[in-house]
């Protein structure tokens, strides 16, 4: 019977400082030898997750807040939202707030308002667009830094979106309805011949909740937030202390 391992990335299988420390990828080898895929679940576009997809190789790619799938250089799942629909909310977040800073994502690409990409550790790849014209297409994920959420929410019910808020930060995601890690994770059980019983998945934060509940064993880091202590299967160690290496290495090693 196959098997999958499927990780968040940030405060879960990276370090606080975002490096990815030797015994984890050590573990992760092993586990693969032992015929265990591996596939990452975050919330992060692809062209911020790039380089630790080049380093840790997995065999599926869940990204941009799980609207899109790649296996190496093929895209096998997009979930995105129509080209008006897109339009409309930059519109409506830039009425709010004229100066906000939006990202549109459409599959590897991501546009951005800033004049500071280059700066940026996770975007310098992005494409500089300033919305004084219409987007010329779909997308599969918009964020934008809004000062309260209830701006955000305003505008995702008006165009019946899916609303994605961060731990920590004032960064709100716009998914197409039905959009979400869960539903990226059902397709790629599908395509991989898994059932969701034979998944085990690793998560610390809220948008991680259904990921976990949803496989076969559910495991928090210990630096989670409550919620996702309270509804996970196991607690690990932190992500500084390699909870995930540490998990795979007493269960599956």
């Amino acid at each position: 019977m196959k098997k999958l391992i499927l990780t968040d990335l940030d405060h879960t299988l990276l370090r606080t400082d975002g490096t990815v420390s030797e015994r984890t990828l050590d573990v992760l080898r092993k586990c693969r030898e032992k015929g265990v895929l591996f596939a990452i679940a975050t919330a992060r576009y692809w062209i911020g997750a790039e380089r630790y997809i080049e380093l840790l190789a997995p065999d599926y790619e869940i990204t941009t807040d799980g609207t899109l799938i790649h296996s190496a250089e093929e895209c096998i799942y997009s979930c995105e939202m129509s080209e008006a629909a897109a339009n409309g909310i930059v519109a409506e977040l830039l009425k709010a707030v004229p100066a906000a800073e939006i990202t549109v994502a459409k599959g590897k690409t991501v546009y951005w308002n800033s004049r500071h990409i280059a700066e940026s550790e996770k975007l310098h790849k992005a494409v500089y667009f300033g919305y004084d014209r219409p987007l010329g297409c779909g997308a599969n994920k918009i964020v934008a830094e809004l000062p309260h959420e209830n701006i955000a929410r305003s505008i995702a019910d008006k165009f019946d979106c899916r609303l994605q808020c961060y731990r920590g930060e004032n960064w709100y995601g716009f998914l197409p309805r039905g959009a979400g890690k869960t539903a990226a994770i059902e397709a790629l059980a599908g395509r991989c011949g898994i059932t969701l019983g034979d998944i085990v998945s690793f998560g610390d934060d809220r948008n991680d909740m259904d990921m976990l509940k949803m496989c076969g064993t559910g495991v928090a880091v210990a630096n989670a937030v409550r919620e996702v202590l309270d509804i996970a299967d196991e607690v690990t160690a932190s992500n500084d202390e390699d909870g995930v290496a540490l998990w795979l290495e007493r269960n599956v090693l």
